[in-house]
């Protein structure tokens, strides 16, 4: 009998804390997933080359820009993506003026990959 009381204490404390704590796990998580699908488009780690080819072709899209942050020497000069401008990473901040003035366009940034 006390341990069945005491499983009962134990377990209506447990259920005090977590209603307590405003549990949303699942409610947050499907917010989540919402404003992903919202913005898939628009924002990624990574981009294959199915949706590159999209957008590198002449002319080019309104508000998209690819970036070439490799060297100019001898990298983007020996090749790179055509409508592609060259940004080179340790020219950034000097070169903004190139990038587009509508902050909604789709910046594509390339490079050399991991090293």
């Amino acid at each position: 009998m006390k341990t069945m009381n005491l499983f009962r204490l134990t377990l209506g404390l447990i259920m005090a804390i977590v209603l307590m704590s405003g549990y949303t796990g699942p409610v947050i998580a499907a917010e989540s997933a919402q404003d992903q699908k919202a913005t898939d488009w628009k924002f990624h780690d990574i981009v294959d080359v199915t949706f590159v080819k999209k957008v590198a072709v002449l002319p080019q899209p309104k508000d998209v820009l690819i970036v070439d942050v490799r060297p100019k020497q001898p990298k983007y000069d020996h090749g790179y993506i055509p409508t592609a401008i060259n940004i080179p990473m340790s020219k950034f901040d000097e070169m903004t003026d190139k990038l587009p003035q509508n902050k909604e366009a789709l910046l594509i940034f390339y490079c050399e990959g991991p090293t």
